[in-house]
């Protein structure tokens, strides 16, 4: 992305700024945020990754003065969120930023190694087909599956064994 004009700039800080956790609420209300933890446990009951989601409205000044992408606010959260701090460096983060309708997946370098970025690509551009529908909770759910499928072909547990659930399982909603 290139370089904003000052005007640009303000006009993405006002977007951002606009944006508010009610809308959050709206695009997922607590009764989704419920079923997608749920989601999130059943399928790490499969895998030892573990999978993340966090959803933002919009970016934090710092982040919008310096011109900075959604990417590299997922990358953040990733490291925030601890994501890449798991026994296998199996990590998943899917992130929204829903003011710029910006998904990003973030995988950790052992399900890197593993799968292409073209396959990463391919499952965001089937999310925002889902999400500029409305179909937030489709979108989401249809990630979390084929998340949850990569890591079970990567990454599956043993006959009796257990995943150690190593991250929380409920969204981030900030």
């Amino acid at each position: 992305m290139g370089k904003r004009s000052f005007f640009g700039k303000l006009a993405r800080i006002w977007r951002h700024r606009w944006m508010d956790r009610a809308e959050v609420r709206r695009a997922l209300p607590p009764e989704l945020l419920e079923r997608l933890t749920g989601r999130v446990a059943a399928s790490e009951r499969r895998h030892s990754g573990e999978v993340r989601i966090c959803v933002e409205a919009g970016l934090p000044n710092s982040y919008l003065w310096r011109d900075a992408t959604a990417r590299e606010r997922a990358v953040a959260m990733f490291g925030k969120l601890r994501v890449w701090d798991t026994e296998h460096n199996n990590g998943v983060l899917i992130y929204l930023l829903l003011v710029e309708h910006a998904i990003e997946v973030v995988a950790d370098r052992g399900i890197a190694k593993k799968v292409s970025e073209a396959e990463w690509s391919a499952m965001t551009r089937r999310m925002g087909a889902a999400f500029k529908e409305g179909r937030f909770e489709d979108g989401l759910t249809q990630a979390l599956a084929e998340v949850s499928a990569l890591l079970v072909a990567h990454f599956p547990l043993a006959p009796g064994e257990t995943d150690g659930n190593e991250l929380p399982d409920a969204p981030v909603v900030i």
